[in-house]
């Protein structure tokens, strides 16, 4: 039986949480290339971002400068009332898997959105508000980042409309329940309520929808009304920015116990959670300080790393967005109606799009009952009912565990569990019902979205 002479949990003080958010790109080798005005083709400037996104977040979206941003009071006060958050000791899970790796989690889940997504929205929602913008507008796929936006935006006194990926929409009734308790809107997508939403219907009547189509109804409808900016709760740079509390915190709480990470594992939709969580390790790792591996797990009915074109492509399905060069399955590209897993973005954040480019990171790809199965295993051995994005996160740290069990070696594992699962019953239910299907796209499917990626002169 394995020896507890580390806690179970390892709390920070709230005197202890970090006060900055760490900039990435401040210490990356090479940038990752500039976002592309797709009106001119050129690089965009961060004048170019005002009709979308507040100044503020504008700024953080193109600085690649500054190391530390100071994080402002009130935000810190925000995030008091649920951080820091715990990162805990697999004690039951390791026990189970016979291995001797230790193994880490740094979970999210201890507010009402359930997930990490609180820590970008509250910064984004008091930005909005400092400027004094009339509302804002966001797409949201599982649920999360819309539930944790309303939060934020009710804390805040600023109304939001919320455009939710249709299947999704219909698979967690509760999840509208919610963002509507904190006075949100919330729109199933594509919809008829904007112009993009009904193009997108007439040339696909029956479709479930997609993040990228939820991008586009959302930014239409910010732009379009006076007095409202459009946010995004994953991707964008500024939003890693804002994750990366995660990974300060967890790098602090191991130094209390003098342990470091061998490897660590994060899910990847569209990079947020995982961004956050190896912001510090990154950092030591390109100022050769140390060299973890670095591992990135995602559905393989939408592998944007594992099987996706480093290319230029839009953000959104509409066409409207900026474009950025990063790991992208094609912005028509519509993962099937059957997986209910989460992690539905069509593209990686550049960022980390970049850093995989480069081979500081690896990315692997598992079916959804796969990561089901998983999910079902760590609650019965660590009491926490996971979000099926998160679960992702832990099939990947329990296969590393497995390799350790048949090496010998006793490597220490650090995985982010960004949130629980409360609100994916349906989803969950259809696993244990054996109806939930594995669905992963054809090479042709895949090569038919990539011959419609935008062609950027002298570029692609």
């Amino acid at each position: 039986m394995t020896m507890r002479k580390i806690p179970h949990r390892i709390y920070l003080n709230e005197d202890q949480m970090p006060t900055q958010w760490y900039n990435l790109r401040a210490d990356m080798k090479e940038l990752p290339d500039p976002l592309i005005n797709p009106a001119t083709k050129k690089p965009a400037t961060e004048e170019d971002l005002y009709p979308v996104f507040c100044k503020e977040l504008a700024h953080q979206e193109m600085d690649s400068k500054t190391r530390y941003i100071p994080i402002p009071e009130e935000i810190l006060e925000f995030y008091r009332m649920y951080r820091p958050s715990p990162l805990i000791r697999a004690y039951n899970l390791e026990k189970m898997l016979d291995t001797p790796a230790k193994i880490y989690y740094k979970f999210e889940g201890n507010n009402t959105s359930g997930s990490h997504k609180l820590n970008s929205a509250v910064a984004q929602a008091y930005y909005a508000k400092e400027q004094g913008l009339k509302g804002v507008t966001t797409e949201t796929g599982a649920g999360q980042w819309g539930t944790a936006l309303a939060e934020a935006c009710s804390f805040f006194h600023l109304p939001l409309t919320v455009y939710m990926v249709k299947c999704s929409y219909e698979q967690k009734p509760f999840r509208k329940s919610v963002i509507q308790t904190f006075d949100a809107d919330i729109i199933p997508s594509p919809s008829d309520t904007t112009q993009v939403g009904r193009k997108i219907l007439a040339e696909n009547p029956g479709t479930t929808g997609s993040l990228g189509c939820a991008i586009s109804e959302a930014v239409e409808k910010a732009t379009t009304t006076d007095g409202y900016k459009y946010v995004l709760g994953s991707v964008l740079n500024q939003v890693l920015l804002h994750q990366s509390i995660i990974g300060e915190e967890s790098l602090l709480a191991m130094q209390m116990i003098d342990e470091y990470p061998d490897i660590i594992v994060g899910c990847a939709g569209g990079g947020s959670n995982l961004g956050g969580l190896i912001a510090p390790f990154m950092r030591d790792k390109l100022t050769g300080k140390t060299n973890p591996r670095i591992i990135a797990v995602e559905p393989a009915s939408c592998p944007s790393l594992t099987r996706g074109k480093y290319a230029y492509d839009f953000c959104d399905t509409g066409k409207v967005t900026p474009l950025a060069r990063m790991y992208t399955l094609g912005c028509d590209f519509i993962p099937s109606a059957n997986h209910a897993g989460g992690l539905r973005y069509h593209g990686m954040s550049p960022i980390l799009s970049k850093l995989y480019h480069d081979g500081y990171m690896e990315a692997v790809s598992a079916e959804q009952t796969k990561i089901f199965e998983t999910a079902v295993e760590f609650a019965k051995q660590e009491t926490i009912l996971p979000a099926p994005e998160s679960a992702h996160a832990i099939y990947g740290a329990v296969q590393e565990a497995i390799k350790c069990r048949e090496s010998g070696e006793a490597k220490t594992i650090l995985f982010g569990l960004t949130g629980t699962g409360y609100f994916d019953m349906v989803a969950y239910q259809s696993y244990m019902d054996h109806t939930m299907t594995d669905y992963i796209p054809t090479d042709g499917e895949l090569e038919t979205s990539f011959a419609k990626l935008p062609k950027i002169p002298g570029i692609q």
